[in-house]
């Protein structure tokens, strides 16, 4: 397979709503050119099109996604398909050499994301998982902080990620937790991943959590504590039921951190406060795409063969720890790892 060494060539691997984000950032990234949509759905490529990426050229559009797989001169795929197919297809695109950007969550199990990272090595692509708010500058800024010792060694985080559920968005919880139904999937990866960034990714040690589920066994509300052991403790709570939140707070021992918007858009202004014993501080920081900002990095990985931010041994703990909170939720007792 030919390769530039300036732009990656992409191929979008389903029509869903998330490209509303996604596909003007493959369009606009500094390193990347987008080739091929596929979609199973009569004319839902050609709509996405129309509607994210009208002035792009030359775009092939497939009505399966095998037959975008098969074209060779494709190098990577953004894979956003529903959350319970991410596994298959992210395997699939794998088997014919493609770099593969998946939403997250990346599978259900952890046992699909080992065959996913032993897949990826065998045939020498980089493939991750789609958590675009860790490249948005107000998390470097957060980093640095807790880096810089300002508020000491972190011990506590709180995570909260909610909007309420609308009727377009509806079959996000029209089928169980099992079959990649609920908030969990939808949001509560991201407070989960949020709370493991400010502890600096280390292993979870215990869970525990409560849900509220529907009609379809599928969660709309959660809440839980993740121990990461020596007193350090993060505290969650995402849902569909709840006004809009994405912000997190992180406690040191010398004071804390809180970012106010996670999901901070293109044109939102990130707002980062932070204080400790001796000053307070609320800074403005920059507007960022961080759906653009994710593609670049993945770009640059795969151009120059550097490591990505987002490993799939960090994939693999996210997906323990999901897993470890819905068997909490489900045997009403605290999960050990």
């Amino acid at each position: 397979m030919s390769q530039s060494n300036t732009s990656l060539r992409w191929g979008i691997l389903g029509a869903a709503r998330i490209n509303q984000q996604l596909m003007p950032a493959i369009v606009q990234a500094n390193n990347s050119k987008l080739i091929a949509i596929a979609s199973h759905r009569e004319g839902a490529a050609q709509a996405l099109l129309d509607l994210y990426a009208p002035n792009e050229k030359n775009i092939t559009l497939y009505s399966s996604p095998d037959e975008l797989l098969n074209n060779d001169d494709i190098q990577a795929v953004y894979i956003p398909v529903a959350t319970e197919d991410h596994a298959y297809w992210t395997l699939q695109a794998i088997q014919k050499g493609k770099h593969v950007l998946c939403e997250k969550p990346m599978a259900l199990t952890v046992d699909d994301i080992i065959a996913i990272q032993k897949a990826a090595k065998q045939h020498n692509v980089k493939v991750m998982e789609g958590f675009m708010y860790r490249f948005h500058p107000q998390q470097q800024r957060t980093q640095a902080i807790i880096d810089s010792g300002l508020i000491g060694e972190v011990r506590s985080v709180r995570t909260c990620f909610a909007y309420p559920m609308q009727p377009a968005r509806l079959y996000r919880i029209n089928r169980p937790i099992a079959q990649g139904g609920g908030a969990m999937w939808d949001i509560g990866c991201y407070a989960i991943h949020a709370a493991r960034f400010a502890f600096g990714n280390c292993a979870a040690q215990s869970v525990q959590a409560m849900a509220e589920h529907n009609e379809h066994g599928a969660d709309v509300s959660s809440s839980g504590i993740i121990n990461f052991g020596d007193g350090k403790y993060a505290q969650f709570n995402f849902s569909f039921q709840h006004a809009r939140r994405a912000e997190y707070e992180i406690i040191g021992t010398k004071g804390g951190i809180k970012c106010h918007n996670v999901w901070a858009k293109a044109d939102e202004q990130p707002l980062i406060s932070w204080w400790n014993e001796t000053e307070q501080h609320t800074e403005t920081l920059e507007t960022a795409n961080h759906f653009q900002l994710e593609v670049e990095h993945f770009c640059d990985a795969v151009l120059n063969d550097t490591p990505l931010t987002l490993s799939l041994d960090d994939a693999q703990e996210n997906c323990k720890i999901i897993n470890g909170v819905l068997q909490a939720i489900e045997q009403k007792k605290t999960i050990q790892f």
